[in-house]
């Protein structure tokens, strides 16, 4: 089995790199300097123990993928850039795992891919400097429960997991992983509020923070129930997940922001946004449901990332005022 990777930055760099590490055949893809570096000097991945340097084949263009029997291919890109990849892929034969936020990717892939599995990813990781990456968990650098999508284990699944939980993470197949999948998307709508505010808050600003989050996760029940979406309980997320795998600094460097928050500092133009928060919009239209809280988020991340803003450089208080005025724009303050 050889893992190719497809998009090698925090997600695909850590996965990649401790795949690598273990002696598994990998290939990474990504693109600019980033690939440049990497080709050059390797990965180098640091962990909060030790750092990896993983020389590995890296190829810039999809399209010149060597792809063979026996690839497994890992789509860490964000899921504004999954159909494009996919579209570019010399092959749609073979088994796609999507290690991505939000339930989007799984039925773009299965729209061009027989084999698509799904994968909950919890992986504090950042890639902010090229051939760089930061793995910031500890004792293991993630959690990555795969399944069968939509529901189901295989062979492939398992065969994953196993490779995955010998190389430093934790990693089982899950029958129902979309359940955990829809859980992991109510903790990833704090995401553009993050990229948009910031860490370094006072108290009455991280207390309209928390209550624009709690706000867009209601929202969200609200609209998984009116679609009959079965989502795991916080019961059981904190059971399987939240003990398993903690943050450690690296080098002495903070994480600084999520995956959200990462691509703004990149200067991204586009955020994986409209696939968390517009999730709930989209499902929101279809049943009826308010969710004012939600579309703000979507449509303030989306305006901030394409005017060039940098994360963090937004008040809480001008999106607070927004959703109680009703309107989708904010003006950086």
């Amino acid at each position: 089995m050889r893992f190719v990777i497809l998009g090698a930055g925090a997600v695909g760099g850590t996965i990649g790199g401790r795949l690598a590490d273990s002696g598994h055949d990998v290939v990474l893809l990504a693109r600019g300097e980033h690939a440049a570096v990497m080709r050059e000097r390797g990965l180098r991945l640091a962990m909060p123990d030790r750092v990896v340097v993983a020389h590995v084949p890296v190829v810039d263009r999809p399209q010149d993928l060597k792809l063979q029997d026996g690839d497994v291919l890992v789509l860490t890109t964000k899921t504004q850039h999954t159909a494009d990849l996919l579209d570019a892929l010399p092959r749609r034969d073979l088994p796609v795992v999507c290690a991505q936020n939000g339930v989007a990717n799984e039925v773009i892939a299965l729209r061009r891919c027989a084999d698509v599995y799904a994968m909950v990813v919890m992986l504090p990781a950042v890639h902010l400097e090229p051939g760089c990456v930061d793995s910031q968990g500890t004792p293991y650098s993630g959690l990555l429960d795969v399944g069968r999508y939509w529901h189901g284990i295989d062979e492939t699944a398992t065969a994953v997991a196993s490779a995955l939980s010998a190389s430093g993470f934790v990693s089982q197949p899950v029958e129902r992983v979309m359940r955990w999948k829809y859980a992991k998307l109510l903790r990833n709508l704090g995401n553009a509020l993050e990229a948009l505010c910031g860490h370094d808050l006072d108290d009455e600003a991280m207390k309209q923070v928390m209550d624009l989050d709690a706000r867009a996760r209601e929202e969200a029940i609200a609209c998984y129930q009116a679609e009959g979406v079965d989502w795991a309980s916080d019961e059981e997320w904190m059971q399987r997940r939240q003990k398993q795998v903690q943050w450690a600094p690296v080098e002495g460097r903070d994480r600084g922001g999520g995956s959200t928050w990462q691509s703004l500092a990149r200067g991204a133009t586009s955020l994986e946004s409209d696939y968390l928060n517009g999730e709930i919009v989209l499902l929101g239209r279809k049943h009826g449901i308010a969710t004012p809280v939600n579309r703000l988020l979507q449509d303030a991340a989306a305006a901030h990332a394409l005017a060039g803003g940098r994360p963090g450089s937004l008040r809480p208080a001008a999106l607070v005022d927004a959703v109680d005025r009703g309107v989708s724009v904010v003006t950086r303050s």
